[in-house]
């Protein structure tokens, strides 16, 4: 007769020894020894609130850390913040992936000059488990925040216009370096101006690299900017001059896109030194109109561009940024600046030029 016996008192995580007996007037019989391990504690997972980074009026960064388990497997990890204390998953939330380890939250949909708190949180089968709590305030002004690329340290000025957040510089990631006359409408290549060698500590080394940065052709400008950026769309440049033409940054206080014109805010849009000098009323190259000069902060840098024939061109003359929409196979859409217009322009150009990029915020 067969029975099942109920073994209790166990610790977990444990290997032990079972035989089953039984006991009659002739003494005490042993079945076969059989092994087996019990199952590892179950519990919520561990982690840590990593450091707010990259802090913006709208955005900013949080890192966490899944240390443990708990034995079961993390099925979601991210961070939570609210403008009260102790927020959870009920509040608003970022979802960065599954299991341990490392990872980096994008906080959006931040109000301007407000502090958060801000924790990471891990969840297995047993629950969610949280952080330790971090504050920190967003920026009151325009222009107030940067961001450190991590690739290689570079640290640009950030500035919020509209609902967007563009890097106020030029890029100037630099993982190789080609002179000119190699180009590609499908390999990327990255060109600095009036540079000719392949040396890239030489051509950071140069003052055209330290004032404009990097030109980049058009499939290097695609995958240039880091995690978190984007080469800016066709869209969402023509979103940008819409809302400076709309809110106040065309040179003459005129409101709108003029007939004729696309528009006249490229005084607000540029830099206000490096540009050659023009008489053109209301162009970069002109002093005229100084409350305009810059006024969006976007700092728009004339750094030139390359050919494929071999030349470099028109620093202090042009400023060409490249969009992420192609118009064919060998030809994308971009905007560019130039020393003596009032407006910013749209065209489209083949794939292989070295042109500037401005990344912007996902």
């Amino acid at each position: 007769m067969s029975n099942t016996s109920n073994i209790t008192g166990l610790s977990p995580n444990t290997t032990y020894y079972v035989r089953a007996y039984a006991i009659n007037s002739q003494g005490t019989a042993y079945g076969e020894q059989k092994t087996f391990t019990t199952n590892a504690q179950q519990a919520m997972p561990s982690v840590t609130t990593g450091n707010v980074t990259n802090i913006t009026t709208i955005t900013a960064d949080c890192s966490g850390d899944v240390t443990s388990d708990g034995g079961s497997s993390v099925t979601a990890r991210g961070v939570c913040w609210s403008t009260s204390q102790n927020p959870t998953t009920s509040n608003s939330k970022t979802t960065n992936g599954t299991g341990l380890g490392t990872y980096t939250s994008n906080i959006t949909g931040l109000s301007p000059n407000t502090t958060y708190y801000v924790r990471a949180y891990a969840t297995n089968s047993n629950g969610t488990s949280y952080g330790e709590q971090k504050s920190f305030k967003t920026s009151q002004e325009e222009g107030g925040a940067t961001f450190t690329d991590y690739r290689d340290g570079n640290v640009y000025k950030t500035v919020v216009i509209g609902s967007q957040v563009w890097m106020a510089e030029n890029l100037a990631y630099l993982p190789s370096v080609s002179p000119p006359y190699k180009s590609s409408h499908s390999s990327p290549f990255y060109y600095v101006n009036d540079y000719n060698g392949t040396n890239v500590i030489e051509a950071k080394s140069t003052s055209n690299y330290q004032s404009y940065g990097v030109l980049y052709n058009w499939p290097a400008a695609l995958t240039a900017c880091p995690d978190g950026w984007h080469l800016p769309s066709d869209d969402e440049w023509t979103q940008l001059e819409t809302y400076l033409a709309n809110n106040g940054y065309n040179y003459d206080g005129s409101i709108g896109l003029v007939v004729g014109i696309v528009n006249k805010i490229a005084k607000s849009m540029a830099s206000a030194t490096g540009w050659n000098a023009s008489d053109r009323q209301g162009s970069p190259g002109n002093t005229d109109y100084p409350e305009y000069r810059n006024k969006s902060g976007f700092t728009a840098f004339p750094g030139g561009y390359s050919t494929p024939s071999g030349t470099f061109n028109d620093v202090g003359i042009y400023g060409h940024w490249w969009s992420s929409t192609e118009d064919s196979t060998d030809y994308a859409w971009y905007r560019s600046l130039y020393y003596s217009s009032i407006g910013v322009y749209r065209d489209h150009h083949e794939k292989g030029l070295g042109f500037s990029v401005r990344c912007i915020r996902d």
